[in-house]
């Protein structure tokens, strides 16, 4: 690994989604964006939904990311274990409006007095909110 790059991996609870050596990396955490170059120093932090940019030398790479942790490691590592990441042009716009208009249904029969988890409805309604986002963005 040269010192002009970053050791860098994505893993969700299904599968390794992403690993290379980067230029750098911008990404969502929970106190805000922050962008990540090698030789960064060590950081924890908590990923929240929205937009990742990896750049490599072949390009940047735009990905919807929610929820998760990230690790800046003092060897210009950094490993991000993400609920859920999805490259921008592979998101399925359709499918993702789908299951936001499945979670807002839900959270209007929670309203009528059904008991429903407000927190993980809404939490979904946001994860799929940033797919569409995301996915509308980058969209050929």
């Amino acid at each position: 690994m040269s010192t002009q790059t970053l050791k860098f991996i994505i893993i969700t609870p299904e599968k390794k989604v992403y690993e290379n050596e980067i230029l750098q990396v911008t990404i969502p955490t929970t106190s805000g964006e922050i962008t990540v170059l090698p030789g960064h120093i060590p950081l924890i932090s908590v990923l929240q939904a929205g937009e990742m940019k990896i750049k490599d030398k072949d390009g940047e790479h735009p990905y919807a990311v929610s929820g998760g942790f990230l690790e800046v490691r003092s060897n210009s590592e950094l490993v991000i274990l993400a609920d859920r990441a999805e490259r921008a042009d592979s998101i399925d716009i359709e499918r993702a409006q789908e299951a936001r208009q499945r979670a807002e249904e839900e959270m209007t029969k929670a309203k009528a007095g059904e008991d429903v988890d407000y927190a993980r409805l809404q939490a979904l309604i946001d994860k799929e909110m940033n797919r569409i986002r995301v996915g509308n963005k980058y969209r050929k």
